[in-house]
């Protein structure tokens, strides 16, 4: 049994709104030879495997069988996460903390352009009785949510605005980020709205890539030449069901980051977090995020966002790597490209957007509407 778990090999596609060079396998097999090169192993030397994907995002059934051959793991153990994406590292966290395997591999994927009508996939994860007759876009849902945050909170729409602006303008340093665009808050608020409150810019663009990370025990980091630890984990699912449901907290990002501080031994999360990598499929969430995981008292995320505070050169980086606003959204996938980027913050390998002192990271994920299920990791460089 290993003690401590630490983040050995990193390896990722960049994120792109189209790819029709390339097939989620061959993109698979990039990431997938990149990482192992990042740990300096063979696919050989990895003990198990765990793929994060969704039938219903694959338009396949049973869609774990098609992953073993672009990552080396034929005739090996492979686990399928049909959930968000660090369930799947917790998975491998938990295969190396009992023992039962020394090095895994963690792959997601999404092809995205693959998926004619988005809205229809998301119905599906609507109840079939009571939302899904409503045949509304279901964006609606994070619409209401919204609202509902900003009126609780006394947050802005001028503060979820500049949240999309920042994101978008931060990405312009990440050259892996497709959607780095020069935006003001003002060019955010005048985008079309989706449904009121939020506009068309406040959410983050469809994209397709595909990312590996391998983790170890602390024996086989010791091999390992960049090792991050993973200091404490936590992941929670709460109700779908919208009828019976926090409207204005994030209460499944509040749950899973007490789970991962427990772990971690973190008592001040707004003090011992040097930098932040949160979901922000929706501009709000981040926002939303900051207060769930104690970086932010409640309504004070929005203050902080306007006062320049969460920009790269600010008192607490959120997202210096653009979020998946400037980066792209790619499902389950989502949680691993900010694992990704939080491990090259950790490591001093950001280039134009590294965060100074970047010792201790979090990462907060969240599947999407209409689910309240999420994940939290700590990451440190000891």
């Amino acid at each position: 049994m290993s003690d401590r778990v630490a983040i050995v090999g990193v390896g990722f596609t960049p994120p792109r709104a189209l790819s029709p060079d390339q097939s989620y396998r061959e993109m698979t097999f990039a990431a997938a030879t990149r990482a192992y090169a990042d740990a300096s192993v063979t696919h050989r030397e990895i003990d198990s495997f765990v793929s994060v994907c969704e039938d219903l995002h694959e338009g396949t059934s049973i869609t774990d069988e098609y992953t073993p051959d672009q990552l080396g793991a034929v005739l090996r153990p492979v686990q399928t996460i049909a959930g968000d994406g660090i369930q799947g590292l917790a998975t491998a966290f938990m295969l190396i903390r009992t023992g039962i395997a020394d090095l895994v591999a963690v792959e997601s994927h999404c092809k995205s352009s693959n998926i004619l009508r988005h809205e229809e996939v998301l119905e599906m994860a609507l109840d079939p009785v009571f939302e899904r007759p409503l045949r509304l876009n279901p964006h609606y849902i994070a619409g209401l949510e919204m609202a509902r945050f900003l009126q609780e909170t006394g947050t802005t729409e001028d503060a979820v605005a500049q949240v999309a602006a920042k994101n978008r303008r931060q990405a312009l340093s990440n050259p892996v980020a497709a959607f780095g665009a020069n935006l003001g808050a003002d060019d955010v608020l005048a985008s079309p709205p989706v449904s009121e409150p939020l506009r068309e810019l406040e959410i983050s663009p469809y994209a397709d890539g595909a990312v590996v990370l391998v983790l170890g025990s602390e024996e086989a980091a010791r091999r390992a030449p960049k090792p991050v630890w993973i200091r404490g984990v936590g992941w929670i699912s709460d109700t779908p069901w919208l009828g019976s449901r926090s409207w204005g907290a994030a209460t499944y990002a509040a749950l899973a980051a007490e789970m991962a501080y427990r772990m971690a031994g973190v008592a001040n999360p707004a003090h011992e977090i040097r930098f932040a990598e949160l979901d922000d499929t929706y501009a709000y969430k981040e926002l939303q995020h900051m207060e769930a995981a104690g970086l932010a008292s409640p309504g004070e995320a929005g203050r902080m966002t306007l006062a320049g505070e969460t920009k790269r050169g600010g008192s607490l980086p959120i997202n210096p790597s653009g979020g998946s606003l400037g980066m792209g959204y790619c499902f389950d996938t989502t949680a691993l490209y900010r694992t990704a980027e939080a491990v090259r913050q950790v490591r001093g390998e950001a280039g134009r957007y590294q965060v100074r002192g970047a010792t201790t990271g979090l990462v907060i994920s969240w599947r999407g509407v209409p689910t309240q299920t999420g994940g939290a990791l700590v990451l440190g460089a000891a």
